[in-house]
C-alpha cells in the first residue's frame, strides 16, 4: 500500500487542530456543497442498519453524517467521535442530535476514548483518508463491529479515473480553496484536502487495503452530480 510523503503525514497529525480553526463556518462551506447532505444520507441508507442499531460516527465534526444517520435510522443507538473540540461543540448545539453521544478522541483508536462497541454498523466520512496510519486504524475498528457488522467509509477517491482526478482539481482550485480563503482566512486546511485526496488509494486499492485488514465483501458505490466518480461509498464487514 502507497504511504503519504512526510510532509502530508506531518498535516494528517494537525488536522484536529486546523479544524478547531474553521469549525464556525465549516458548515457554511459544506453547505455551498451540491448534493453533500444528500451523499451522507445515501452512504447512510446504503449500510442497510436495523431501526435499532448501535452505530458509530466516527470523525462526525459538526455532525452532518451523524445527522444522515438519525434520520436514516431515528431509532438508532448513535455514538459520534471526533478529535476536533471546536467541531464537536457545534455538533452538541445541533437541536437533532440531542440523544447523540458524543465524544472527544482520536479515530486512530475509537475503544481508548469510550467508543468500544460491538457496533453494527461504523460510518466514517470523509475521516479514514486523515488517519496517519490507515492500516492500523482499520486493523482497529475490525473487533469493535459485532460479528457481520457493516462499515462504511464515505470517501473521496479519484486516482482510479482521469476525469474524476481533472475535475476534482478544477473544483478544488477554482471553487473550494478561494471559498475557504474568504469563510477561513489564514487556514490551509482546503489546499491540504486537495492535496490528500489526490494522494487517497484508487477506489480498487482501498477495497485491497480492507480487505488486508481482515473486512469481507467489500464493495463500493460512487454518488452523482459533479461527485461522480470522486466521492464513494465503500462497505465492508467484520466477517460473521
Amino acid at each position: 500500500m502507497t504511504r503519504p510523503p512526510p510532509s502530508l503525514r506531518a498535516q494528517k497529525q494537525a488536522v484536529p487542530h486546523a479544524f478547531d480553526r474553521v469549525a464556525a463556518r465549516y458548515d457554511l462551506l459544506t453547505g455551498m456543497n451540491p448534493g453533500y447532505h444528500k451523499h451522507l444520507g445515501r452512504s447512510a441508507e446504503r449500510m442497510r442498519m436495523p431501526e435499532d442499531a448501535d452505530l458509530l460516527d466516527l470523525c462526525c465534526g459538526t455532525g452532518l453524517s451523524t445527522l444522515a444517520l438519525v434520520r436514516t435510522y431515528p431509532r438508532a443507538r448513535i455514538t459520534g467521535l471526533d478529535a476536533s473540540v471546536g467541531m464537536l461543540d457545534l455538533a452538541r448545539k445541533k437541536r437533532e442530535l440531542t440523544g447523540v453521544r458524543f465524544l472527544q478522541g482520536d479515530a486512530m483508536d475509537p475503544a481508548a476514548y469510550g467508543a468500544s462497541g460491538p457496533f453494527d454498523g461504523i460510518l466514517m466520512a470523509y475521516g479514514i483518508r486523515n488517519m496517519p496510519d490507515p492500516d492500523l486504524c482499520l486493523r482497529r475498528l475490525l473487533p469493535l463491529l459485532k460479528p457481520g457488522g457493516v462499515v462504511c467509509f464515505h470517501e473521496y477517491s479519484v486516482r482510479d479515473s482521469l476525469r474524476a482526478h481533472l475535475v476534482w482539481n478544477a473544483v478544488c482550485l477554482g471553487i473550494i480553496i478561494p471559498a475557504g480563503l474568504v469563510t477561513s482566512p489564514g487556514s490551509n486546511i482546503y489546499r491540504y484536502l486537495r492535496r490528500s485526496v489526490n494522494a487517497f488509494d484508487g477506489a480498487a486499492a482501498f477495497q485491497r487495503r480492507l480487505q488486508a485488514a481482515g473486512f469481507c465483501d467489500t464493495q463500493s458505490a460512487t454518488m452523482d452530480g459533479w461527485q461522480e466518480g470522486i466521492v464513494h461509498t465503500f462497505l465492508a464487514r467484520r466477517p460473521a
